[in-house]
């Protein structure tokens, strides 16, 4: 990255802004403006997050804020009530108070002097989040938006629940919200308060999985804030990011799809990190787009910001396969709209471990219509699998940060516990772009079962790489509001919708599709193993093929290099740790999944402050006893300073049972050796044809 001191304003920094809230509440504010918004008024932008903008997204902030500011315009980074040095307590996430506060905020930096009256916001994850649901709630002096690794559909496409299928990161999300949501905020802002509030948030505040535990369907309490529930709520321009190797592939295209105001998007190879941050790279220059789209949104300049394709993607070339990259070999592609007229989906028919390419048809292996069984229809022929719990320890994490590597590994160890259909050797390329999905005939022999379908690119040498992946629990197979057991034996027809990707399938290589009944840890798997059916002939994997023929639309180097101001000093204090392990015990049968993501401690050396966070999770299970699987999410964070020395620590374990899950939960405060909180939860709670 390339860092940019000459900047063409000079700005000034307001460490810690009080913007009061309409209930007596004050949040924090950190601001960058330039020197002359004193007597020449600038648009706003906003970012808007939990992350502790004085230590732990200091770096990060100094880096994108003052930058954008230097080019004409006052940006804010506001931590939510609860967090940092704001007052009050932060009790979930999306809450309505939270979006009412966005509100108040934006209200409130319209009314400054240095401000003209015009807003905008950015961010990423919960940044966006916000951004994108306050835009839904249409305040008067919100212009735009710019988001990056985001959804508009909370239940069904977030870190909970996948086709209705419960995500281990319902728990990891969960510890790690509970660990920053019962952080002390720093005496050197609040005074002598900072225990007191610190005390208010530890008393006041659950383990969030409680609470997402109990709602394990589509219900109000995630089409709140969902903003697929009301596209038409978005009136302002939209410019959305994502990466490949995040688990928010496919907000970008919805919006795309749905939004009917000016939006753009933009599809790299990344992991949860901003686009300029890019990992896997390559990174680009997303701060100079960032500019573009305030230049013109907030400010009314001509610069052709909306000129070109609207979505922009990076095509993918094959890779072998590894848990982490640096770079993912690939060129950028254009589409002029969404659904893009270039996009063909092509459906291929699945027959003895086949997947039928349209060169490969003859006349004895044409599917014919009156030959595919009515729902209920017990005739035909069926391949059939069990899956041990051992598939889905090389899953990767459902979100990719980067760090600890935490990809896909090669799939031939998944695929032996996976019903398997791969093409020949492909004679030509093969370039997707979209969301495969997989239409099947199949029967179960238990009421709740799941289906996780995996796309891979096989080389010649037979490593498989995967491409992407979906889940359904097929009691959700007719929506995610109502799920309904299944009879065992009745056949049904189920899609498995896939998550978008863009990729290309060399010569020579073959498209495999995976089907397996458990995918544990990266899903929780159903109360009990499952037979599943496939009734091959009745059943297709349609990909959504890009002619190779069709032009990129886009130039060569459509970016410039990654920019951004020069970031705060800091000063390495302990090394950071990152783990990634696979263990099975031949002898009792255990296996365990642990990670660690220990950023050792840094001092911030602008404000003497040491900051240390350690994370560490663990999926066990026991053999194949699928009420043997449990989690557990740990946090440690440490804050110290002369003689301020605190620290949090929390930890979460899940278990189950057939109709129940169990939570053991504990918070403990300490300043210095001496532990002045703890509190433990253990709750049951039902499973709900989970």
């Amino acid at each position: 990255m390339r860092f940019v001191s000459n900047l063409p304003h000079a700005t000034k920094e307001e460490e810690h802004v009080v913007v009061p809230m309409s209930d007596g509440t004050r949040l924090s504010a950190r601001i960058w403006r330039p020197v002359s918004s004193d007597e020449e008024p600038v648009p706003a932008v906003l970012e808007y997050i939990p992350y502790r903008k004085r230590d732990l997204t200091a770096v990060r902030d100094s880096m994108n804020h003052p930058y954008i500011a230097g080019h004409g315009y006052a940006c804010v980074r506001v931590d939510l009530r609860g967090t940092g040095e704001s007052e009050g307590v932060l009790a979930d996430e999306y809450l309505e108070r939270e979006q009412a506060d966005a509100e108040e905020v934006l209200a409130w930096l319209a009314e400054q002097p240095w401000c003209d009256g015009s807003t905008g916001m950015m961010g990423i994850s919960w940044g966006a989040f916000a951004a994108l649901q306050t835009a839904a709630r249409r305040p008067p002096s919100l212009r735009a938006v710019v988001i990056a690794s985001f959804t508009d559909d909370r239940y069904a496409d977030d870190m909970h629940y996948m086709g209705g299928a419960m995500l281990s990161d319902n728990l990891a999300e969960a510890g790690t919200m509970f660990a920053y949501a019962t952080c002390p905020p720093d005496p050197a802002v609040v005074g002598d308060r900072w225990r007191d509030m610190w005390h208010e948030r530890m008393e006041n505040t659950r383990p969030w999985v409680l609470e997402w535990l109990r709602h394990q369907r589509r219900d109000d309490y995630w089409r709140h804030a969902s903003v697929c529930e009301d596209y038409a709520a978005v009136r302002c321009p939209v410019l959305a990011s994502s990466g490949w190797a995040d688990g928010y592939s496919n907000a970008v295209t919805r919006l795309l799809g749905h939004l009917d105001v000016p939006r753009k998007g933009l599809i790299g190879p990344w992991s949860h990190k901003f686009p300029h941050l890019g990992e896997p790279g390559p990174a680009i220059g997303y701060l100079q787009e960032v500019v573009r789209w305030w230049d013109h949104w907030l400010k009314g300049v001509d610069n052709g910001v909306m000129d070109g394709p609207m979505l922009q993607a990076w095509m993918q070339d094959s890779v072998p396969p590894s848990t982490s990259y640096e770079e993912r070999p690939g060129r950028w592609v254009g589409e002029p709209d969404w659904p893009s007229p270039h996009i063909k989906p092509v459906a291929h028919p699945l027959l003895r471990h086949r997947i039928v390419m349209p060169q490969d048809v003859e006349p004895e292996d044409a599917v014919q219509e009156d030959a595919v069984p009515a729902e209920g229809d017990g005739r035909g022929d069926a391949m059939t699998v069990q899956s041990p719990l051992s598939v889905g320890q090389f899953a990767g994490k459902w979100a990719s940060y980067n760090a600890p590597p935490d990809l896909p590994y090669d799939q031939r160890e998944e695929d032996g516990g996976s019903l398997v259909f791969d093409t020949g050797p492909l004679s030509e390329p093969v370039e997707i772009l979209g969301s495969p999905t997989v239409e099947l005939d199949l029967s179960v022999s238990e009421p709740v079962a799941t289906v996780a379908a995996r796309l891979s690119d096989v080389a010649p040498d037979g490593r498989a790489t995967r491409v992407t992946y979906g889940l359904l629990n097929l009691t959700h197979r007719d929506g995610t509001g109502e799920p309904e057991p299944l009879e065992p034996g009745r056949r049904y027809r189920a899609t498995v919708q896939l998550n978008g990707v863009a990729q290309v399938f060399p010569r020579g290589h073959r498209i495999r599709l995976s089907l397996s009944t458990s995918y544990w840890p990266l899903a929780w798997p159903p109360p009990k193993p499952v037979l599943l059916s496939v009734h091959e002939r009745s059943s297709t994997l349609t990909l959504p093929v890009r002619p190779t023929d069709e032009p990129d639309d886009v130039p060569q180097r459509p970016f410039g290099e990654p920019e951004g101001a020069q970031p705060i000093t800091t000063t390495r204090l302990s090394a950071p740790e990152q783990r990634w392990e696979v263990k099975r015990d031949l002898i009792g049968y255990d296996s365990a999944l642990e990670i660690v993501k220990d950023r050792g401690t840094v001092r911030i050396d602008d404000i003497g402050l040491d900051v240390g966070c350690r994370a560490y999770e663990r999926y066990t299970a026991t053999a194949d006893d699928f009420t043997s699987v449990a989690g557990e999410s740990a946090w440690t964070m440490r804050f110290r300073r002369d003689d301020w020395d605190v620290r949090v620590e929390t930890r979460t374990e899940l278990r189950c049972g057939e109709r129940e899950f169990f939570v053991d939960a504990t918070l403990d405060g300490y300043e210095g050796d001496r532990r002045v909180f703890s509190r433990t939860w253990n709750e049951t709670l039902p499973r709900d044809w989970l």
